[in-house]
């Protein structure tokens, strides 16, 4: 919790103000029984018309005063959690944008998703009810105690034994929450993860009719949940029925003993109410301790969640090489191993190829063979396990991340684009690209007689997930984002899979046109993307098992030959 006590700190005026205005008008409440005790001996009992009124006065101004000093409380408390969260929420999500590769693969997406959203606002709860009520619950409970002391101690016995039993059940209520509440939340990530997965793929389980299948998984998960939810809702249910037996029989006990004390005139009628009044006020403010202390546990545990994230090193780890050299290759792999986290078999092993600068590289393999991972390794979305990789002679541990990737363009396998505009979208690729160098883009990437149809052109919207485009379209504005900044290596990851033979054919021609001449990476299903590649990798289950040109690799290797094969009758093209 000392992660969020870090923000919470920056609102003291307000986390002194709140509880105080809430001492107060439990003070102000404390006065009530005795007022009224008044108004029952004096007024009533003395037949004082004019002291029941003035007494009655001073019961509303005790109201009005109370309910300002509610009411300030309430604002103090709001303004310091509603601030804490938003400051909390903002540093979480600047946090996150930090993370690398492995630690948002290992955090995973909807636990992040959880933290930054149900579990901020269960902690934001938890700083309210605390400002709140976590002192004036107190205050009230003992300030009775006392209170009923100065009325007759004998009766006030009844308090003493009370007040330590409804402790009991409230601290003992609430330590056997404490791991339920945290066991509940973790839960809560992965009934997210299961719904995050179903929208994002609704498609495709509906193409393959698996809508019965998910439906089942999903029942399992909320099933584990409500399960779990429901014997934390039994033990917090145990709460008021137990309060409420100790005090009712503290009540009754309490005027079956007072009716004798009023018999003998040990105390007045006034004063027994005023005890009973005071047990009922204790009664009120156990049940509000007991649900506050209920959010502030959940409000810990997740925040001790939070704070798991947050102690999380964030960004990525720059290592001094002395082992930088020039030696004239624009991009090498030395011996390169990788094993992602937890992985048991390495997903690449034993990669050593040079790439000169301005070559175009082709790198084809199978379903899972290693391909975007050997491209992932340059602008090190994720560090090599073994071995090292260097990008002008330099290794690439040893550079700053945003010097790194200023000089590559990468387009991911999966076409992602932004809402907002074509403009916004293509200037994420240089921040202050004009026009000229926008147009010039979308020519290269055969994007630009779309755009050009578009209402509003570089302007024209473009919704969530770039939804109101094709697939080849999207693939096309992709490109085009990763050219406008002109990079020095240009990384194509199945880039063209959406796009017609021609349209690819195209694209290929004009990326030999660029007059900046990038070292170029193309990951490619097809032979036909890549067969004019300078150097064309084969990868096999993590392994280089072919380097070479087209012509070459049809003689030497036979992965590559008998993907070429099933794509071309006779090795020609159909």
């Amino acid at each position: 919790m000392k992660v969020f006590f870090r923000f919470f700190k920056l609102y003291p005026k307000e986390s002194i103000l709140s509880p105080l205005f809430k001492l107060l008008e439990a003070c102000f409440d404390l006065l009530v029984p005795l007022v009224v005790a008044a108004i029952i001996d004096k007024g009533i009992g003395g037949d004082d018309r004019g002291f029941i009124i003035r007494m009655t006065l001073v019961l509303v101004l005790l109201a009005v005063v109370g309910l300002s000093c509610a009411l300030c409380a309430q604002y103090f408390a709001a303004k310091a959690a509603v601030g804490t969260a938003s400051k909390l929420r903002r540093e979480l999500f600047a946090h996150m944008q930090s993370f690398t590769y492995a630690q948002t693969d290992t955090i995973g997406t909807s636990t992040m998703i959880t933290r930054i959203t149900s579990d901020v606002n269960q902690l934001q709860s938890g700083i309210n009810m605390t400002l709140r009520l976590f002192l004036r619950s107190p205050i009230i409970v003992l300030g009775a105690m006392v209170m009923a002391f100065t009325i007759h101690t004998k009766s006030a016995l009844i308090f003493a034994a009370a007040i330590p039993l409804l402790s009991l059940v409230v601290f003992g209520v609430m330590l056997g929450g404490i791991p339920l509440f945290k066991k509940v939340q973790a839960r809560l990530d992965r009934v997210t993860g299961v719904t995050r997965e179903n929208l994002a793929g609704v498609r495709v389980i509906r193409a393959f009719c698996q809508e019965e299948e998910e439906i089942a998984a999903f029942a399992k998960v909320n099933r584990e949940q409500t399960s779990l939810q429901n014997k934390a809702g039994i033990l917090s249910s145990l709460m008021n029925p137990l309060t409420y037996v100790i005090v009712n029989l503290a009540v009754i006990l309490l005027i079956k003993q007072g009716g004798y004390q009023v018999y003998d005139g040990e105390i007045t009628q006034g004063e027994l109410v005023a005890l009973v009044n005071y047990m009922g006020q204790i009664l009120v403010e156990l049940v509000k301790l007991a649900s506050t202390i209920f959010l502030v546990t959940k409000a810990v545990a997740c925040g001790n969640r939070i704070g798991a994230v947050l102690d999380m090193p964030a960004g990525t780890e720059i290592f001094p090489s002395d082992k930088s050299a020039d030696t004239g290759a624009a991009v090498t792999f030395e011996n390169v191993t990788l094993t992602y986290h937890k992985g048991s078999h390495p997903s690449l092993s034993g990669i050593d190829f040079s790439v000169a600068p301005g070559q175009t590289v082709g790198i084809i393999g199978g379903t899972g063979s290693g391909k975007t991972s050997l491209v992932n390794l340059i602008p090190r979305f994720y560090d090599a396990t073994e071995g090292r990789v260097t990008v002008n002679g330099r290794d690439v541990c040893s550079y700053d991340p945003a010097e790194l990737r200023a000089h590559i363009g990468v387009v991911p396998q999966k076409a992602e684009l932004f809402r907002g505009t074509i403009r916004t979208n293509l200037c994420w690729g240089k921040a202050n690209a004009t026009d000229e160098e926008l147009w010039r883009a979308l020519e290269l990437a055969q994007a630009a007689d779309f755009v050009r149809k578009k209402e509003g052109g570089l302007d024209a919207p473009v919704d969530q997930k770039g939804r109101n485009f094709s697939g080849g379209q999207k693939q096309r504005l992709t490109i085009a984002r990763a050219l406008v900044g002109e990079p020095e290596i240009l990384i194509l990851d199945d880039s063209a899979s959406a796009l017609d033979f021609v349209t690819d054919a195209h694209l290929r021609t004009a990326l030999k046109s660029l007059p900046h001449t990038p070292t170029t990476f193309i990951i490619s299903q097809r032979t036909s993307s890549i067969r004019h590649a300078d150097l064309i990798a084969v990868l096999e289950d993590g392994h280089v098992v072919g380097l070479g040109k087209h012509e070459e690799l049809l003689n030497t290797c036979d992965t590559y030959r008998e993907i070429h094969m099933s794509q071309f009758k006779g090795g020609e093209e159909a």
